[in-house]
């Protein structure tokens, strides 16, 4: 039997046709979820951020993230061979959690996911602002080229699967060049830093009351941003050839891949700023182009500018991607409003209507620019939702381990009984660094924020919880599900 009469044999096992054109190999997979990550749009983010809270010392927090969210990778990873199916966490908690916990984090997955394509939207029109003017950027030109952003990203997709492969490609090129390259320049060439200074914190201390903690702190809430998309991988599951080998490999690939050239590119600039206590300052305002372009020369400038656009790009095109695959998942299973009409796939066998729909609202979002410099508040907004997931799923694994109701040797990634270390220790992480993140700061508002911007991540995601808690005790979406006998087995336990 051929390999794609099987994925489709597997999928039918869980109550569903396939209707998404199964063409990704594992590379493409690959490509999707180092592009969601993306070192350039991470380590850019929050570099500034990072040394204006704990100096050059700042690069122990993004180590600390990523050996945290390398346990939830790996948990997912295990999921993700057990359960090839668009969807994701939704698909899973629905399993091992029960529908109405599956529906609750869904919900405020999807919330999460339009959140970050406004936040690399925004981040990429600085640079889009970069390439063509000098000029300082309006708060109003922000979001109009934010929106261009969503735009761009949302025609590309409705191209086809094959368009947005060969996107991703230029990205991780892109990203190779921008990132590895560039730092292994700074490294050889540019080493103004002795190590001794990633201890030090230069006073950036005085930014969180003077305190060194409370300033690694809020550095290690804006770090776990630079960690977040692997689990994009398992949003393209049907149209992966191989789900259960390709998705959980493709996904720690990308996730360690991305982490080593995070960690490549914070050192390498950490090193080779001539003035660090600038950076601390807030008087260089972008490190990483100040970094590179004094060493490379002027004419870097544009040429560098460019390179890293083509990576906020790929990771805008990829994160519409998956986003697009959640709603559909979960309009396919009748839990949404206008759930037939979400779930349309098109003459090119794609979601083209979730893909409009998640582009409107991450488009509405960039209305957030409109008071002044959101880019802090906007990482803290897409990074509280994303760990809450996190958190929710990796509870839910583990109780499900423990309770008999998932043997994670039933999937092609088998660790055993290390595997169940490494959950309950993704529990401990998540459950600090939710926390973390959650935690009301005025440092990461903007400077004439109010009280709301302050409190912006629990306050929203409150008001997500609480809406999808009515929502399910009104409309009850979970008795809409369709039956199959997994379903059926799964929900008789």
């Amino acid at each position: 039997m051929d390999d794609t009469r099987t994925d489709a044999g597997e999928l039918a096992e869980y109550g569903y046709q396939q209707e998404l054109k199964r063409t990704l190999s594992a590379w493409a997979v690959f490509a999707i979820g180092f592009a969601t990550i993306s070192p350039v749009v991470g380590i850019y983010a929050v570099v500034q951020l990072g040394f204006v809270f704990a100096g050059p010392a700042w690069i122990w927090a993004v180590v600390v993230a990523f050996l945290g969210q390398l346990l939830v990778a790996t948990v997912y990873a295990e999921l993700s061979s057990q359960f090839p199916m668009t969807g994701g966490v939704y698909q899973w908690v629905r399993r091992l959690g029960g529908p109405r916990l599956g529906w609750l984090v869904g919900w405020i997955y999807l919330a999460s996911a339009v959140a970050s394509l406004t936040t690399v939207a925004y981040l990429g029109a600085s640079w889009l602002h970069m390439l063509f003017s000098d000029r300082p950027l309006s708060p109003t030109t922000h979001v109009l080229l934010g929106v261009l952003f969503v735009a761009v990203a949302l025609g590309i997709n409705l191209l086809g699967v094959n368009p947005v492969k060969h996107f991703l490609n230029a990205g991780i090129l892109a990203e190779g060049v921008a990132s590895i390259a560039v730092s292994a320049f700074l490294l050889l060439f540019a080493h103004h830093n002795g190590f001794g200074i990633l201890f030090e914190t230069l006073g950036a201390e005085a930014a969180s009351g003077g305190s060194v903690l409370a300033g690694f702190l809020t550095c290690l809430a804006v770090a776990g941003w630079a960690f977040l998309g692997f689990d994009a991988t398992t949003q393209v599951a049907e149209e992966t050839e191989q789900p259960r080998r390709s998705v959980p490999r493709a996904l720690l690939r990308a996730y360690l891949f991305v982490a080593f050239t995070v960690l490549l590119t914070g050192l390498a600039v950490t090193l080779a700023l001539r003035r660090p206590e600038e950076a601390v300052s807030g008087a260089t305002a972008d490190p990483v182009f100040t970094a590179v372009t004094r060493e490379l020369g002027g004419w870097s400038e544009k040429p560098f500018i460019l390179v890293v656009l083509i990576a906020f790009f790929a990771c805008a095109i990829s994160i519409q991607t998956y986003i697009g695959r959640a709603v559909y998942a979960f309009a396919r299973d009748r839990q949404l409003p206008f759930s037939p009409t979400l779930a349309t796939v098109g003459p090119r066998q794609i979601p083209y209507v979730s893909l409009i729909a998640t582009a409107v609202l991450a488009g509405l979002g960039l209305l957030l620019g409109l008071n002044g410099n959101a880019a802090a508040t906007l990482i803290a907004f897409g990074s509280g939702g994303f760990y809450f997931i996190f958190l929710t799923v990796a509870v839910v694994a583990l109780v499900a381990r423990l309770s008999g109701r998932w043997n994670p040797s039933a999937g092609r990634l088998r660790l055993g009984r290390p595997g169940l270390v490494i959950n309950a220790l993704a529990v401990v992480w998540l459950l600090f660094e939710a926390i973390n993140i959650a935690w009301p700061r005025a440092e990461l508002a903007p400077a004439d924020g109010s009280w709301i911007q302050v409190w912006a991540v629990v306050l929203v995601f409150s008001a997500l919880l609480v809406a999808g808690l009515v929502y399910v005790m009104v409309v009850k979406p979970h008795t809409k599900l369709p039956e199959s006998p997994t379903t059926q087995k799964a929900e008789a336990l």
